[in-house]
Formats: structure tokens, sequence, C-alpha cells
């Protein structure tokens, strides 16, 4: 949808633009964009080359492009004048490093797009670690460069960012005609070319005719010192500096030697640069206010880190054989500031802050109009009684893996399993966070069953007798409550006590091991989803008809659920039907491997935030339960 400026409401604030210059095309699709990451911060590429969405210095900083909110919130084009779609994309193999391959009129053109991550030289000032740096680190640069593979090719340079999430329009000051410095609400950006560059009001501009063999190049620095490469050998140096990064980082995971490779190692990758390397922490995904309904209100930040996450966070990396990051990933859990009563909260900044106060932008469009465009998640004031058990799993896998729980984490695994028995019988807001009345749901119940089981079994690992005997004591307890109240009459488990609702969470009984596997209320549980919960073969959340979530309007299937079907199928040993749905949910990643949160199954369209870290830890989750399945019967 493309808004006018006479569409605008009166007192928006937007400050005027060049005409010409912004993008004025209809949204891509969302599962159309490439994902970049420098690992503390993202872009997204749209189809014709438009950088659309990029928070420098890191993930949860105010916009300088956000195109894929609003067709005016700032722009970055280079590539063939007039071409729209590209011939191919691809990530060069094993990397998140993008190359676009055009066919023009005239010739064949090659661009190559990266937040680049170079050896580290220095202490970083722009977004310094709380953790031990690692030898390479983000570059903070945006780097492009373009060859002419064959004839020739009108080459396009539209540089226009808009500050503060589209709200202040850049001041350019050109130093030369091959740099120029952008500043506005308290940032600044830094344009370096080979083309000479042109300042034309809020934007910059370049044109120039590449001939078969030629290069050319274009960077965009936000570091401290706006430090960027000022060469075409020095982009494309670093560039490839970028490439051996990835692929290096990628050759210490162990990935199996499987059909699904490629669908493991882009979601691994994908997993990693959603990964704030200074903290540790781990973004739901890159973007906010990307709408789960088509045009409708359910639209949400997701730039932070959910503790829900963690266990599925930790057994992914681990399975990988990504250690160093696991471990990364528990000391900044171990880390975190508590609620008064030793709780955590369910969501944290990437640098551990707990103020997460939610706002609206009401100046954006929102994408395709879907409103209103949100910063921030009222959700971390919530009460989810899930996050405990989700704690303390991630940190009994860790202890496991490593051999050793470590001092800081004890007090942690202690609060929380004190918590847990605190809570387990009060009502909360459920795992999808719903703004309605809470409930006594069946998951959250689960989830608490599931921390005074771990808190139990890290109990033991230290010798820490008193504490096994009275966490599982709670643990039966909890377990002989749900099960009076949270089954149905015809054995599945439901919502939430008082409903015989469905909820795709039931789910994670199977997964955290609730119930055996052959536990017939289990078995009754999962068919019922996969049989009853489900469009098109993919798993719903729960029906919004019969769901108080305090939100209007239909959502989309839920890709984690769809995973976690997957996973249940197998536990259950419908291992056949299991694979069938894995092939299903493999064939509607994106071209470039990426997933969202959510399928719209009437259009084929991806919804909500992207990259989903979510969606790639459950493909990994039920990629591995499968892969181990197949390995064993073939020795059987």
């Amino acid at each position: 949808m493309s808004t006018d400026r006479a569409d605008r409401p009166a007192g928006s604030g937007r400050a005027p633009q060049m005409q010409g210059a912004v993008a004025r095309s209809p949204f891509p699709p969302i599962a159309s964009f490439a994902f970049l990451s420098d690992c503390h911060t993202g872009a997204l590429v749209a189809p014709d080359g438009s950088v659309a969405w990029l928070c420098p210095p890191r993930f949860d900083a105010p916009s300088v492009f956000a195109t894929i909110l609003d067709r005016q919130a700032g722009y970055f084009r280079f590539g063939p004048f007039d071409v729209n779609a590209p011939s191919a994309r691809s990530y060069e193999p094993g990397t998140n490093v993008l190359v676009t391959t055009w066919k023009t009129p005239t010739g064949w053109a090659e661009v190559r797009d990266a937040l680049t991550i170079l050896p580290r030289s220095e202490p970083d000032t722009t977004t310094p670690h709380t953790r031990a740096p690692a030898d390479d680190d983000a570059g903070h640069c945006l780097v492009r460069t373009v060859m002419c593979l064959d004839g020739h090719v009108e080459l396009e340079l539209i540089c226009e960012p808009v500050f503060d999430y589209g709200r202040t329009e850049a001041d350019w000051v050109s130093a030369d005609v091959h740099s120029a410095t952008a500043s506005g609400a308290g940032t600044a950006l830094r344009l370096r070319s080979d083309l000479p560059l042109g300042v034309q009001g809020g934007h910059v501009r370049a044109r120039h005719t590449l001939r078969a063999g030629e290069r050319a190049f274009c960077s965009l620095s936000w570091a401290d010192d706006l430090a960027g490469p000022s060469t075409v050998e020095e982009a494309a140096a670093e560039l490839d500096t970028t490439v051996a990064y990835w692929r290096d980082w990628l050759a210490d995971a162990t990935i199996p030697d499987h059909p699904w490779r490629e669908a493991l190692e882009r979601s691994a990758l994908t997993i990693k640069g959603l990964t704030y390397m200074p903290t540790g922490a781990t973004v739901a995904a890159l973007t906010t206010s990307l709408p789960e309904t088509p045009g409708g209100e359910r639209n949400w930040d997701y730039r932070y880190n959910w503790i829900r996450d963690s266990s599925f966070t930790v057994q992914a990396l681990h399975y990988l054989d990504l250690d160093w990051e696991a471990d990364e990933f528990v000391e900044f859990l171990a880390g975190l500031e508590p609620n008064g009563d030793g709780s955590l909260q369910i969501m944290y900044g990437i640098d551990g802050r707990r103020d997460l106060t939610e706002t609206t932008l009401d100046h954006l469009t929102g994408h395709r109009g879907a409103r209103p465009v949100r910063i921030g998640n009222g959700a971390f004031a919530q009460r989810q009684n899930d996050l405990y058990g989700a704690v303390l799993d991630a940190i009994l896998m860790h202890a496991r893996r490593s051999q050793r729980v470590p001092r800081t984490l004890w007090p942690v695994i202690r609060s929380q399993a004190e918590c847990a028995t605190d809570v387990w019988r009060e009502p909360d807001q459920g795992i999808w966070e719903a703004r309605g009345e809470p409930q006594q749901y069946v998951s959250s119940k689960i989830m608490c069953w599931v921390a005074l089981d771990r808190a139990s079994k890290l109990a033991e690992l230290v010798g820490a007798d008193e504490d096994v005997a009275r966490w599982r004591a709670v643990a039966d307890e909890i377990a002989a409550d749900l099960l009076a109240e949270g089954v149905s009459e015809r054995g599945v488990l439901r919502q939430h006590y008082g409903t015989d609702a469905l909820d795709a969470s039931a789910l994670l009984a199977a997964i955290y091991g609730f119930l055996p596997p052959d536990d017939e209320r289990l078995r009754a549980t999962v068919l019922a989803i996969a049989d009853e919960l489900s469009a098109d073969g993919f798993v719903l959340r729960y029906r919004t008809e019969e769901t108080d979530d305090g939100l209007s309007g239909r959502e989309g299937t839920f890709l984690i659920c769809s995973f976690w079907l997957v996973s249940a199928l197998t536990i259950i040993g419908e291992g056949a039907r299991a694979k069938a749905l894995m092939e299903k949910l493999l064939r509607i990643v994106s071209p470039l491997g990426l997933l969202a949160e959510e399928l719209d199954t009437e259009t084929g369209q991806h919804l909500g935030n992207f990259p989903q870290a979510f969606s790639h830890l459950a493909l990994i989750e039920a990629a591995r339960r499968i892969i181990m399945i197949e390995r064993l019967l073939e020795f059987v």
C-alpha cells in the first residue's frame, strides 16, 4: 500500500522529503526479504535491492531505514537503475552475506551486501561488551559492492535515511564528492562510494554506467569514528573477511549429514545472527510490528530476549555443538536482575534492562496498513508462570553438558524453584501473553512442574538432599492437580481449567516429558491438536473465537506450534506422520531459507516479525528428533 503525503494526518511531525527519492512501490511480502547481521544489529534487504530495515548500532535502537513499516520511513538502494526484479538472490554458502544477480536490458551485474564482521583491533566503544569479547566483532558498517559481469549496466545509488523511526529527516554534510555524513536525532552515518555523490535535500544520489569487469562500492558506517572502507578493494576485502568469519563460525558447529542439512545450517546462521554479541542475549526477531493478522492490530515489538525461549535456545546450541554460544547465553541469564520476589521478568532488553514500556508510533502507516506500530512491549510486566521451567530446563541441560553447576547459577536455581512453588496455583496470562483475564493455563502448570522437576535434578547434582525431596514433592503435587483439573472427559489436555478448548501449548507435555510417550492422555492430546487445531496441516495456537486474548481478528497458523507437533508426533511413535509434516514445513521456508512467526494458509504468505528465532529453534528441535530416530533405526 502506498501512502501519499496528502493522506497523512495533520501533525504527524514528518519532515518533507524530496519527490522521487522515496519508495512508493507496494510492500513486498515479508518472506521476500533477505536478512543481514553483524551480531549487534541486523538489516532486511528487499528484492529490489533496497535496505528496508536497519536500526544502528544495535537491534533495539531507533530505525534509520524502515520502509517495511512505512514507504517513506527511510530507504537505501544500490543496484541497476529502473530494474526492480533480480534474476537470482542467494547467500554465499555458509554465511549471512547476500549475493544478488541482476539482468538488465544491456548487461549483467552482481551485488554483494553484508554487515561486516572484522578482526578486533581495539575495544568497541559503539556497543561495549559486558562479556569477554571474541577475536572478531562488528564493523558497524553496511558494505555493498557491485561488479558488471557482462555488457554494461546503469547503476543507481539512493541513500535517504530518516532517523528515529521515520520522524527526523537527515541533515547531510558533504566532505567531498565521494563522502557525505548524515545526522539527525543524535545519530550520525557516513556514506562513502567511488561513485560521485550528489546531496539533494534529505537524500544522496549517484548514477554511473559500469562496463564488463568494472566494480563499484558504497559503505555506510555508524561506528563512533564513522570508519569504513574508502575504496572498492577495501570494500571487497571486508566482505571477504566477513565471509570467512561466518564460515569459520559454522565450521565449529556439528550439522548432521542429512537432506535437511541446508535448513539446519540456515537456522543456525539465523539464530547466531539474532544474537547480541556484547551480552550473549538473543532477540526473538529482528523487527517490530510486522502483523500477525493482515491489516490488524496484532503487531508487537520482538527485539527483546524472551526468557521462555531459553531451553530451546540452549538445547539447539548444544545439539549443534555450539557450546561457547550456549555458555554465553546462560551467563546472560545468570546476570539478569530479578523482580523483588526473586522471579525473572518474562523478557528483558538485550542489555539486561527491565523497563520495556510500550508506546505506539502513530505517524507510521504500518506494514500494508497494519496499525498500531509499537515499540517496547507491555507484556514485560505480565505474570507468566511458565518461564521458571524454561530457565531451569536450560540450566539443567547446560549443567549436564558442562558437567558442572557454577556457583553463580545456584542462587538462580533456588529462586526460580521457590517462585514456581509459590505461584503454581495462581492464574496467569499464559505462554501466549493473552491480554484478557488471567486463567489457570495448563501449559503454565506443565512448566511449573518442569521447574520443580529440573530443580530437584540440579539439587541432586550439587548434593542438596533436602531441596531434592522438597522440590520433588511439589512437582508431584502440581502433576496431580493438573491431571485432575486439566484433562477433559475425552482424555485431552485443556487450554485452561474450566474449558475444553484446545491449545497447541499442550504439546509441551510431550516435549518436556511431563507425560511418558505411551500415556493415552498424551497421545489423545497430540492427535486432537493435529486433527482439530490445524488449518491445511499447519497448527493454530488456539481458536481465537474460543479464547479471550483481549484482541480482535484472526491470526495465522503458528510455525512454532507446527514444529512442536512434529516433535510430539515423533515422541508418541507417529514417525511417518511427523516426517511428512516436517517436509511440508520445509517447503514453506522463504526463498532464502528464513521463517517468520506465522503462515497464512489461505495465501501462503508469512506473517509476523521476521526472521523469527523461535521458529528456527523449533525447526532444529523437530529435525533433531526425527534424525535421531532415523539413525537409531539404521542400527536395528
